[in-house]
């Protein structure tokens, strides 16, 4: 990789955030890869790159495709107080109880999920490198963004409640604060049965933290001087207003690390899910699809940043 595009690609990391915020999209597919077997390891970690700018375009889509943005989301209170009791999970039935245009109104993401996993898995079947890629990148976005509570609710950025300015808030600056202190490792991959069951169940997990999450940002809000709550910093070449450091790090606390706690839940998840569709596939030989190995020095360093995240040490992505 060139030397400007990799400053590029690092400034990005620092300065964009949409979505879990940028930063985490990329922390999240990049470190899924160190929950695979031996069997991916090698096609992945060849590709480690890849799959991580490739972690946003997802989020990028939304610029010019108009169905993308109901994909990233399901807003289950349109459903009533206990939604996940009375939405089918298959679509057919759901579309006939609800109708389609209500399902895409209020969010697809479970079902974009599992049509995700069985591209995925037809692209391992056909041992096509570049859909495999940007399957799998596409898919760890939006299993990601169903861990993030506030993909989950009508209220997804406060504004119902006035606490507008929440959702950048929780999935863009706290992990850009502190996630380099998150001990994200919790295990291989598994093997998912059901990949639409498991979706929902994600899902279900993320609505039942909207709750906190809105109520101890307005508690913080009533106590916290409210001419230290935000700061200007700068992004790019922008200064802007952001969450100061102090109302961030408060914040985090009231919530108790939930934001590293659903990461940790979303980069399992997303090795869990590219394990399973290559397990569905027939477990294809992934190594003959490398079309150029690592150089031994970058092997050296995907290797040393695996053991560091296994290890729960200080991660700094760097490319």
């Amino acid at each position: 990789m060139k030397p400007i595009l990799r400053l590029t690609i690092a400034l990005i990391l620092i300065t964009i955030c949409s979505s879990w915020g940028f930063y985490a999209h990329y922390r999240i597919n990049r470190l899924a890869v160190f929950t695979l077997p031996a069997a991916m390891k090698g096609f992945y970690r060849t590709n480690i790159e890849y799959i991580t700018q490739h972690a946003v375009s997802a989020d990028k889509r939304r610029y010019v495709d108009s169905t993308e943005a109901p994909r990233h989301y399901l807003n289950a209170d349109h459903y009533g107080k206990k939604p996940f009791a009375k939405i089918p999970q298959n679509w057919d039935d759901a579309a006939i109880k609800y109708s389609a245009d209500t399902l895409l109104k209020y969010g697809t993401v479970p079902w974009v999920i599992q049509n995700n996993y069985y591209r995925l898995v037809k692209a391992f079947k056909e041992h096509d490198t570049t859909a495999i890629l940007n399957t799998s990148a596409n898919l760890g976005h939006y299993i990601a963004d169903a861990h993030v509570p506030l993909h989950l609710t009508q209220n997804y950025n406060g504004q119902l409640t006035n606490q507008t300015g929440i959702h950048a808030l929780w999935e863009s600056r706290l992990p850009e604060l502190f996630g380099n202190h998150y001990h994200c490792y919790i295990g291989k991959a598994r093997y998912i049965n059901d990949p639409l069951k498991e979706a929902f169940k994600i899902c279900q997990a993320s609505f039942k933290e909207v709750d906190s999450v809105l109520r101890f940002e307005r508690l913080l809000n009533k106590t916290f001087p409210s001419s230290k709550k935000y700061v200007i910093i700068k992004r790019g070449n922008k200064q802007v207003k952001d969450y100061s450091v102090a109302y961030s790090k408060a914040y985090q606390k009231m919530i108790n690390q939930m934001v590293e706690r659903r990461m940790r839940s979303a980069i399992l998840a997303v090795g869990s899910y590219w394990f399973s569709a290559w397990v569905d596939a027939g477990q294809p030989d992934l190594d003959k699809l490398i079309k150029q190995p690592l150089i031994e020095a970058e092997n050296k360093k995907i290797a040393r940043e695996e053991s560091w995240f296994k290890a729960g040490k200080l991660l700094v992505l760097r490319h």
